[in-house]
């Protein structure tokens, strides 16, 4: 019980980053729905975000894994820093790769395919 309301906080704390941190940029909408393009083109290694997403997906895995190095309990609210701590290193690390990689890809479509002659 403890593990998913600390779950459920830290995705509420991490859409609550998201939508703070898209003021001025690309919509939230817009990222969230750049991220499975961003994967994809990752994988078929257009786009050079590998480190970046394997560093958020471990992050990710962290937040609702119910293993902790630091556990609540016995604890207290250092037990909750940790989780703290990842999920605002998620949200600002989504934020920064989401905008990098809608700038990407709207300069890459700005570009005509050919072949550069010497």
């Amino acid at each position: 019980m403890g593990k998913t309301l600390k779950r459920s906080a830290a995705f509420a704390a991490l859409a609550r980053a998201l939508a703070a941190g898209t003021r001025g940029g690309p919509s939230l909408g817009a990222r969230l729905a750049a991220l499975p393009r961003m994967i994809r083109a990752t994988t078929r290694g257009e786009y050079d975000g590998g480190l970046r997403l394997a560093l958020m997906a471990g992050a990710t895995a962290y937040i609702v894994s119910p293993i902790d190095l630091l556990p609540e309990i016995p604890l207290a609210i250092f037990g909750l820093a940790d989780d703290a701590v990842m999920v605002t290193w998620l949200a600002g690390s989504v934020l920064a790769e989401t905008e990098r990689f809608l700038e990407w890809e709207a300069r890459r479509s700005s570009v005509i395919p050919g072949h550069v002659v010497p």
